[in-house]
């Protein structure tokens, strides 16, 4: 039963919400709700977020200390095929304030109590198991780069990287493995997480409408795409701290991206 409702959500059809085209505009003025969500209560939000940048510094300490250096930058622009998953408390803060309800931090935690949380976890499983396959690829391409023993020293390894012609090939054809797969996330989880948190739809059908709504919005979605890159590359600066604010806005901002991309319900339609 557990394996049915992942699939097709919980009145036991597959349903296929309807998509909107939006505009530039739209984007703006989801970032600007976004905003407005975060400036209600920041200090709690910040301190939902605190566990990202801190997750980001341990992974960096240990990824050094354990000579996987070829992996902080991986691992750093990694987080960002995680991002969503990070965020689906703040998307639960956002849809509580957006119904009056009361929308304190710690009703955050509560998400764990939706029916959808079958769903939401398949989905976070299938972007978990592509950020392995991210760090999988990266370290394959560092290894038939370079020495697979990996580098003796930082020193040695910013050397490499920058100063080689076999540094810049990797530069390059990292960067476009990474692009590729920040590609499929975005398409595949755009409005994923926000829509079962909202609807019970089943994972197949979230993300079914997260690819027909990127589909029907290329312009405007790959904008976002970078708009959340930029953010997060400055969120990253310094030392993962600036994660704290980023990250809520950009969750805040999700929910209502997420508002705009799909057709809402009437009382007398199915889902």
């Amino acid at each position: 039963m557990t394996a049915f409702h992942v699939m097709a959500g919980a009145s036991g059809e597959f349903t296929r919400p309807e998509v909107r085209k939006i505009s530039i505009a739209d984007l703006v003025d989801a970032l600007k709700s976004g905003l407005d969500d975060f400036k209600e209560k920041p200090s709690h939000y910040v301190f939902i977020c605190l566990m990202y940048p801190i997750a980001g510094v341990f992974l960096v300490a240990w990824s050094s200390g354990a000579n996987l250096l070829p992996l902080i930058y991986p691992l750093m622009s990694g987080f960002a095929l995680i991002g969503p998953i990070a965020a689906i408390g703040l998307y639960e803060i956002s849809r509580r304030r957006e119904q009056g309800l009361d929308s304190s931090w710690r009703h955050a935690l509560e998400v764990r109590h939706s029916p959808a949380m079958p769903s939401i976890l398949a989905v976070g499983v299938m972007l978990f198991a592509l950020f392995v396959a991210w760090l999988i690829v990266a370290q394959h391409l560092y290894t038939t780069t370079f020495d697979a023993a990996g580098p003796a020293s930082i020193s040695t390894f910013l050397s490499d990287v920058f100063t080689t012609p076999q540094g810049l090939s990797l530069m390059i054809w990292g960067n476009l493995a990474g692009f590729v797969f920040a590609v499929i996330v975005l398409a595949t989880t755009v409005v994923a997480f926000p829509l079962l948190l909202d609807r019970d739809v089943g994972a197949v059908a979230a993300v079914d409408a997260s690819i027909r709504a990127t589909l029907a919005n290329p312009i405007p979605v790959a904008l976002w795409g970078l708009i959340v890159a930029a953010l997060l590359v400055v969120g990253t600066i310094p030392v993962f701290v600036g994660l704290a604010v980023v990250m809520p806005i950009l969750g805040h901002s999700t929910w209502h991206l997420y508002r705009k991309l799909i057709v809402p319900v009437h009382p007398n339609r199915m889902p």
